[in-house]
């Protein structure tokens, strides 16, 4: 490999990571992140670490194979920790990472955003769904 000045550096640098490019790994991850679980799991999870089952309690409408994916997804991704304590049962924990805390900086405006303007979407819905006479 020729030796590169480092502006060439730098530049290759920024392409590497271009989501627009269709071979840029970065795709990967904004695919995993805009996902609707992953949102509400590092949402429940910035409180506090919580078990499985508290997990599924809080995050209504969520699979066991949903949930189990998502935090293995998001373990993988050094966004969650997974404890395993020796108990009887074996007692397991998730938290949120440092990585994690500043995902979900950004995805909890996300969330609020979808929360306090939803009443807006539901009446453009409304209106574009009689506009195209698909009511």
């Amino acid at each position: 490999m020729p030796t590169q000045t480092a502006r060439q550096r730098r530049l290759d640098a920024k392409v590497a990571y271009d989501a627009y490019l269709a071979t840029c790994p970065s795709r990967q991850l904004l695919t995993t992140l805009s996902d609707k679980w992953v949102v509400l799991v590092l949402s429940a999870l910035h409180d506090r670490p919580a078990r499985y089952s508290d997990l599924r309690r809080r995050i209504a409408g969520i699979s066991q194979k949903m949930l189990t994916q998502t935090l293995r997804g998001l373990e993988r991704d050094g966004l969650v920790t997974r404890t395993v304590i020796a108990t009887v049962p074996v007692t397991v924990t998730y938290e949120i990472t440092s990585l994690g805390v500043s995902l979900h900086n950004v995805v909890a405006q996300l969330k609020s955003w979808a929360e306090g303007n939803m009443r807006s979407v539901t009446a453009a819905r409304l209106v574009y769904d009689a506009a195209v006479g698909k009511v």
